[in-house]
């Protein structure tokens, strides 16, 4: 048993290193995801997730693997894409989901012809499926820094996050700091979307983001339950999804998210907050 669950982490390195970069991720990624699906940007985050990819490849094309080349330009793309779909949707006639998926496919498109325009289709699987398995001291590094910066941004803007959620009209009658919290919020988005790349590439990044948060929903009502819950099953789903990776010889990134889409079904049948289970149960009528 010890060496099916544990002796993996405790014989490699590499494999050390991945559950840690993966932790990192959880950590911020998690609480991130839960505000995205309360705030129906679950597809906006896919669409950033793309977003990053042209900065990302850009800083290949001039530097090559370069972990501060293809996370400033990861950056630069993220908030260039964010504020021109924000742009074109508040100036012309066309809706910002619209605007976003126009950008996402352009992004995409556009990233994967200036990596391939350098490296070898290996570098763009790396590019677009990530590197879990060889993330090195400085990755992580980075990694722990994102997750810090964004657990301690959340706790400051904690409030005025959860009551855009659930009453942005009141949020703006009551206070001004509504754009800069949603401003804000896009930051924390990019950041965690730039680090999960790293790892996981630009095609599953949001997926550690937002299936433990879709999970989540199914076992808590409370939004502070709701982000542990979600941090909880995304560090499981890196631990699950490298021992499958390990002993199945699967890629690691895939193996992780397809991990976190079992426990996002299992959360689906069986989670007590509207799970297919639960609704099928006959409920008591109140008595007078």
């Amino acid at each position: 048993m010890f060496d099916v669950w544990i002796g993996p982490f405790s014989e490699f390195a590499f494999m050390q290193r991945a559950l840690v970069g993966t932790v990192a991720i959880a950590l911020g990624g998690g609480p991130v995801g839960v505000f995205l699906m309360l705030r129906r940007m679950s597809l906006t985050g896919d669409a950033m997730a793309h977003a990053i990819l042209p900065g990302a490849a850009f800083g290949y094309l001039l530097a090559g693997l370069s972990l501060p080349a293809m996370t400033f330009g990861g950056l630069v793309a993220g908030v260039v894409v964010a504020v021109a779909a924000g742009l074109v949707s508040r100036f012309t006639a066309l809706k910002e989901d619209a605007s976003l998926a126009a950008f996402y496919l352009l992004s995409l498109a556009l990233g994967v012809t200036i990596v391939s325009l350098r490296g070898s289709n290996v570098d763009l699987l790396h590019v677009l499926f990530g590197t879990v398995l060889a993330l090195d001291d400085n990755t992580l590094l980075l990694l722990a820094t994102i997750s810090t910066l964004t657990l301690l941004t959340l706790a400051v803007l904690y409030r005025p996050l959860v009551l855009e959620c659930v009453d942005p009209t009141f949020l703006r009658s009551v206070s001004r700091t509504g754009v800069v919290t949603h401003l804000a919020f896009l930051g924390l988005v990019v950041i965690n979307l730039v680090g999960g790349f790293h790892a996981l590439g630009t095609l599953l990044a949001v997926g550690i983001m937002m299936l433990p948060a879709a999970a989540s929903r199914f076992w808590t009502a409370d939004i502070t339950l709701m982000m542990a819950v979600s941090v909880a099953i995304g560090i499981l789903s890196g631990f699950g999804g490298l021992l499958l990776s390990f002993h199945a010889e699967l890629p690691a990134g895939p193996a992780i998210i397809l991990v976190a889409g079992g426990i996002y079904i299992l959360s689906l049948v069986f989670g007590r907050e509207g799970g297919l289970l639960w609704l099928a149960l006959p409920r008591r009528h109140l008595e007078a």
